[in-house]
């Protein structure tokens, strides 16, 4: 087995996303559900679940320290989206047997997210973060170990198709017996059918400097992964060197918004304003494949080739139980595979010139709706 890595293992979302491995897809199951029906719908939810246990097997099998620690918690913004929560909440347990979700009273908020911004919570003990560069690079020197030959600095310039296809790098040629594309929006114009059912998203992290214990434990008491239920979200963890991480501006326009550590600095605080003392110490961002639907987009192109994309945000559990799925696939046992595959995807409108402005005026909806609730 050979995998040709364009920059280095761990690079882009693969090592630098915001760490928080979650149940579920960044849709909502509805979206599942209206393709598949509920009974499919599940199964792909429960594969989801199956993505955290896989986390936890594959740590213990090879060694890998990554910092995990369980927990997720969702903050609702407003009494309505509060009972929102509590909705997703029952129709989690009565539909898909899920029971891990834990509501958080609103006068209990602040003794698991010490913020006055939410007027609801819950508790998903199923999920929770780690450290998704250990986790890459743990996974990379396990696969290594199993005779897996990895090449970085290796981009595919052009895929030949064909019953033993060709994958052409600058400085060589792979040829196999079957391929599996997993480059997301880092595939370029390499593959144009697939690039037209994504688009790039940028998405942006801070990370302050490292805060005394004892501070850093009051903000978030559990050390749960905490996120909110806007569509425009912020999303925070305190790593294990006691430092906030701290993600929230995402750019639909593919330019790197201006005054990146000030606005993710603004947006800290608005979560923290008990963070006023506390400097900013690095801010990094890259981007993200989101689908229409945002649900994921695993299919084939041949019978011979495989890919794994649109992730939309939700793919440090479900990229490994992806993997997983994809290499039964290839192995003669397509079941599981075949169930995503089944799901079926719209390209953007506007083609390659008009999509982004597009996508740019729906973010500007979505956000006006946060803001007014």
């Amino acid at each position: 087995m050979v995998l040709l890595e364009a920059v280095e293992i761990g690079w882009g979302s693969s090592g630098r996303n915001g760490g928080q491995a979650l149940t579920g897809l960044a849709c909502d199951m509805r979206v599942i559900e209206r393709q598949l029906g509920h009974a499919d719908a599940r199964r792909i939810f429960d594969l989801s679940v199956a993505g955290i246990a896989l986390i936890h097997a594959r740590c213990a099998r090879f060694g890998i320290d990554c910092d995990w620690q369980p927990g997720a918690l969702y903050a609702a913004v407003t009494a309505a989206k509060a009972r929102a929560l509590a909705g997703w909440r029952d129709e989690l347990a009565r539909g898909y047997g899920y029971e891990r979700l834990q509501l958080v009273e609103a006068g209990a908020v602040r003794d698991w997210i010490d913020s006055p911004r939410y007027a609801g919570a819950a508790l998903d003990q199923g999920s929770g973060q780690l450290d998704p560069m250990k986790y890459t690079r743990g996974l990379a020197r396990a696969a290594a170990a199993l005779g897996v030959a990895i090449h970085e600095r290796s981009r595919v310039i052009a895929l030949a198709r064909g019953r033993r296809p060709a994958l052409r790098t600058a400085t060589g040629t792979v040829h196999c017996e079957q391929v599996l594309l997993a480059g997301n929006v880092h595939l370029g114009a390499l593959v144009p059918q697939l690039a037209a059912r994504i688009v790039p998203v940028g998405t942006y992290i801070a990370a302050t400097v490292p805060l005394e214990p004892a501070r850093a434990r009051r903000l978030i008491p559990s050390g749960a992964a905490a996120s909110d239920t806007q569509f425009i979200l912020d999303y925070y963890r305190v790593t294990a060197d006691h430092r906030l991480l701290f993600g929230g501006r995402v750019s639909y326009s593919g330019v790197t918004p201006p005054r990146l550590a000030a606005s993710l600095r603004r947006r800290m605080l608005g979560v923290f304003p008990q963070l006023a003392d506390v400097a900013i110490e690095s801010t990094w961002g890259g981007e993200i494949d989101i689908t229409l639907n945002r649900a994921p987009d695993f299919g084939r192109l041949d019978a011979n080739v495989y890919y794994l994309q649109g992730f939309s945000g939700q793919g440090l559990a479900l990229s490994g139980i992806a993997g997983q799925v994809a290499a039964e696939a290839i192995a003669g046992d397509a079941g599981r595979f075949d169930l995503f595959a089944r799901l079926r995807h719209r390209a953007f409108p506007g083609g390659t010139l008009l999509r982004r402005p597009l996508l740019v005026l729906a973010m500007l909806w979505y956000r006006l709706r946060d803001l007014i609730g």
